[in-house]
């Protein structure tokens, strides 16, 4: 008898470890959403980095961002047609991406039609 291999969706694995950070990259104008994912990514007892919640005034945001990309275990990038082309975003992802050759990105296309 062989044993049968289970399958889950990678989306149904987020952040579920405890202790693990996901670093969520996302458009200012789609915050609303990034605040609901967050929300739900922490009810599995992981914690979220968002740059809107997360980084008080006077912080050094460049410095403030790569040491939460170096903290975070996951990155999430919410696709949207405002995030697609957001200079911001697109370096969060090449961070993230770049720092390691096991680095967990996440997509996450909304209305976007690019799917």
């Amino acid at each position: 008898m062989s044993k049968k291999k289970k399958t889950t969706r990678r989306s149904a694995r987020i952040g579920r470890k405890r202790g693990c950070q996901v670093f969520v990259s996302h458009a200012t104008a789609d915050k609303w959403i990034a605040t609901i994912i967050c929300e739900k990514i922490e009810e599995t007892g992981a914690t979220t980095f968002r740059d809107d919640r997360d980084i008080a005034g006077g912080d050094d945001i460049p410095d403030r961002i790569r040491k939460e990309i170096i903290g975070s275990q996951e990155l999430l990038v919410l696709l949207t047609p405002e995030s697609v082309n957001r200079p911001w975003v697109l370096l969060e992802v090449g961070a993230f991406w770049g720092r390691s050759s096991n680095a967990k990105v996440v997509v996450v296309l909304w209305h976007t039609g690019l799917g």
